[in-house]
């Protein structure tokens, strides 16, 4: 328990119910203060909380701002908290939130990494992308704040020479970048003439004239520029025809000068990439998701530009080996928070809780006006707000599995991109499914309004599972596997799993092989290992990420890959997959190569080429690689023979007078 650190709980002019004392055991506070008007007429309990120096956590985020300006005020802004525990639990239909009232300042308990992040600086300098007067009148008006050139499709019919921004004409075929360093091509580029007399012109046209600015306003009402336009921090886009979202556009604009903090979404660590080796290409899961076209292949890895990436998390939820892993906050972070949420739910008296994932932009403020308006949140489902759903992937649906929820949903933003969320989903169900569980505890809603929330939330049976929590350590792999073992403890044939799942075994085809072991020397893991005694490929199935290198690598075609998830110990253990015995050297004895590798080649060879008839050739193919190189140079026609050795010449020999006879 935390010293000195004090609960003001409030239960908003009595419309909802709480127990303070369970509240404040589930906070870990030494005291807990229960109001009813605490932003209003007992605003001096606060007051008094902040003077003693203690750490205040303050239940209510609706006045949030209200009571950061108070602690401000009084120097104590490092020690205030505030959680909502009313728009997520107090104002519901049900009869007892207390349960998750107490879960969610269990959670509340959990500190937050920090988020890495880095300055990007803008200068102003914008291209506003037009056809018609709509761009010109954006331009003039943001020409006070802002650098602006003016790019229209076509020259006007009618235009007067303006000095507060540049007018031209073209068109683009490139766009790169992001916010701060936006890098354009234009073809049939002309610039406005100002000077002369009459209706100013037009320079001669020419193309791949290059540009570079900090912001672009795209007022076409054509395709994007980018992809994911709305996730390109930088690229502001309306319909010229809507008067609402030209203004916005022009307001969001307008903001986009100064120095700003983006943080870094994605740690990335190049060492267990499974993209590529040796030129064979692998794991391409990333670069199928990423919306934004921040990922892009660099030899045997990928490389995220931090700058384009938006922050989606959907490479970190199909990542196999974790390469590419979530940093705002890290994922064992969300782990700790649902082990957290569940542990303190069932500690309150709850049964069956439900989870919620959920982002701030959509979700929070549908949950907020179903419990102003509506029914509110059934009191078994525990809201978790999350970045992006579309970084919940299959770890984080069967984690939250693991540590006992009955049912993991995720509430979709309609802007979200739902290929890898789907994707995940299939296989998470597929988990669970083969675990003897119903699949469908594990749902992407895709709703509109908080009635179509209630009504999906409330009145659903669904079944309690008989779980002991797990406490979730490691990686996403690891807390798959851990949660999976606890869903199914005495499942011992492996799980089938779909397509392009990150786990499954490798088969190999042993009439085909040769042990060559090309596959062993380009597995990205180690999970195909090999024999330093004998001709021998291990395989480790925990270890697998069916990134594809080793079947694309082997030149007999001998290897089949099967997604599937084996919880069994000996999946863990290198198991063998193919071994044969070794060729003993005829001269030495010592073992080497493959027996029956050789045999064929010397049944294909001996007597059938004309470098391996009537001679002892076959024997070298049949000797270790010591005995083959004495052998050539001991032979009768090895190319290093050189003849006799010459005689020395002495002094003798030039005094006797031999030598001039012999030359």
């Amino acid at each position: 328990m935390t010293k000195n650190k004090r609960l003001l709980v409030c239960d908003c002019a009595g419309s909802m119910t709480l127990e303070p004392e369970m509240l404040g055991k589930a906070a870990g506070v030494d005291g807990v203060t229960a109001c009813s008007f605490l932003c209003t007429d007992q605003v001096q309990i606060a007051r008094d909380a902040f003077s003693e120096g203690s750490e205040v956590v303050i239940a209510c985020r609706q006045e949030a701002s209200f009571f950061v300006a108070m602690a401000d005020e009084m120097g104590a802004t490092d020690r205030l908290r505030t959680v909502d525990i009313r728009d997520r639990a107090g104002w519901t239909e049900d009869e007892n939130a207390l349960p998750k009232q107490a879960a969610l300042l269990a959670e509340m308990q959990i500190p937050r990494p920090p988020t890495p992040s880095k300055d990007v600086t803008s200068q102003g300098i914008c291209l506003i992308l037009g056809t018609n007067d709509t761009a010109m009148e954006a331009a003039k008006r943001l020409s006070e704040t802002l650098a602006i050139t003016c790019l229209l499709t076509n020259a006007p019919e009618f235009v007067l020479p303006v000095s507060s921004y540049d007018l031209a004409i073209g068109t683009i075929t490139e766009a790169h970048g992001t916010a701060g360093r936006f890098e354009v091509t234009v073809d049939n580029y002309a610039q406005m003439e100002r000077t002369g007399r009459g209706e100013p012109g037009f320079v001669d046209p020419k193309n791949g004239a290059k540009s570079r600015c900090d912001i672009i306003l795209d007022l076409t009402g054509n395709e994007p520029l980018f992809p994911a336009p709305e996730k390109r921090d930088g690229y502001f886009r309306a319909d010229p025809k809507d008067k609402l979202s030209v203004e916005r556009a022009i307001f969001n604009t307008s903001h986009m000068v100064g120095t700003f903090e983006k943080p870094i979404y994605i740690r990335f660590d190049a060492s267990i990439c499974a993209h590529s080796r040796a030129e064979q290409t692998g794991c391409q899961r990333c670069l199928n998701v990423c919306p934004t076209g921040a990922i892009s292949p660099a030899g045997d890895v990928v490389f995220i530009d931090e700058n384009i990436c938006a922050g989606c998390g959907a490479c970190a939820a199909v990542c196999p080996s974790g390469a590419a892993s979530y940093d705002d906050p890290p994922v064992d972070y969300l782990f700790r928070r649902l082990r957290a949420l569940s542990v303190a739910f069932r500690e309150a008296g709850g049964v069956s809780p439900r989870v919620l994932f959920h982002e701030e932009e959509h979700g929070a403020e549908m949950i907020r006006l179903s419990a102003r308006f509506g029914r509110g949140l059934p009191a078994d489902v525990i809201p978790v707000e999350v970045a992006s759903v579309e970084g919940v992937g299959h770890a984080e649906l069967i984690a939250a599995m693991g540590v006992g929820f009955t049912e993991a949903l995720v509430l979709m933003n309609p802007k979200s991109d739902m290929t890898a969320p789907e994707s995940e989903l299939e296989i998470a169900r597929a988990i669970l499914e083969g675990g003897g569980h119903n699949p469908d505890c594990l749902r992407l809603l895709r709703l509109e309004t908080p009635d179509d929330l209630e009504d999906v939330l409330y009145d659903r049976p669904h079944e309690p599972l008989d779980v002991e929590p797990i406490l979730p350590l490691g990686g996403r792999r690891d807390v798959t596997r851990l949660a999976s073992i606890a869903l199914a403890p005495d499942l011992e044939a492996p799980i089938e799993l779909p397509a392009g799942a990150p786990y499954g075994a490798v088969l190999i085809d042993k009439d085909k092989c040769t042990l060559c072991l090309s596959c062993i020397s380009l597995c990205p893991v180690g999970a195909l290992t090999d024999n330093a005694d004998r001709p021998a490929v291990n395989f480790q199935e925990s270890a697998c990420l069916q990134c594809g290198i080793c079947k694309s690598t082997c030149p007999e075609d001998a290897i089949t890959l099967k997604p599937q998830l084996n919880l069994a110990k000996q999946a863990i253990i290198p198991q063998v997959l193919h071994e044969e015995e070794p060729f003993a050297c005829i001269e030495c004895g010592k073992p080497f190569g493959v027996k029956s590798t050789i045999t064929k080649v010397i049944e294909k060879l001996e007597g059938k080429h004309w470098m391996y008839t009537n001679s002892d050739n076959s024997k070298l193919i049949q000797m270790c690689d010591d005995c083959r190189v004495k052998a050539q140079y001991h032979g009768e026609n090895t190319p290093f023979h050189a003849g006799e050795r010459p005689r020395v010449r002495t002094t003798d020999d030039y005094l006797s007078g031999d030598l001039d006879d012999k030359e």
